[in-house]
């Protein structure tokens, strides 16, 4: 525990039995957060995909990265980042590819595949949040915008300590 955290009082709903007189909002996120999980494990099991390499396949969808990044995003050793890899090349959702810069590096690719295996099973998900999204102002979208990312803030002090 870092110094921070001894120092720092806890709200009142951590106690035992308080968790319900949490704020709404707080509620609202934990409710997210759950929801957020058990979508990963129904869409990697209809897709016949480990959780792991239904992340794997979300990291590649933003971005190209090697075997050794994916290794660190999903705090795995690079051999099973490896077998991770090797399946979804098995499967024809990920490409290797030698880096455009350094030929000795690797990048993955996500191909219409594995593209199609996320969104096929997430465009429902999309296309209801983008009608939900179309229902605010853009005063409203800024507000959530900076509860979210304070949001996301708070996640990542837990992965950085």
């Amino acid at each position: 525990m870092t110094d921070e955290q001894h120092v720092v009082a806890p709200p009142p709903w951590v106690d035992r039995g308080q968790e319900r007189s949490q704020p709404p909002t707080l509620l609202a996120l934990r409710d997210l957060v759950a929801a957020g999980s058990r979508v990963n494990h129904v869409v990697s099991r209809r897709a016949g995909l480990s959780e792991t390499e239904l992340v794997t396949l979300e990291h590649l969808s933003r971005e190209q990265i090697g075997p050794a990044e994916v290794a660190r995003r999903l705090e795995v050793s690079t051999a099973a980042a490896t077998g991770i890899v090797d399946r979804l090349v098995s499967r024809g959702h990920v490409e290797r590819r030698p880096h455009e810069v350094d030929r000795r590096r690797t990048e993955l690719h996500i191909t219409d595949s594995g593209r199609g295996e996320i969104i096929g099973h997430l465009m429902p998900m999309f296309a209801a949040l983008d009608r939900h999204d179309a229902t605010f102002t853009e005063e409203e979208k800024a507000v959530v915008r900076r509860y979210l990312r304070g949001a996301t803030e708070a996640f990542e002090r837990v992965l950085d300590d």
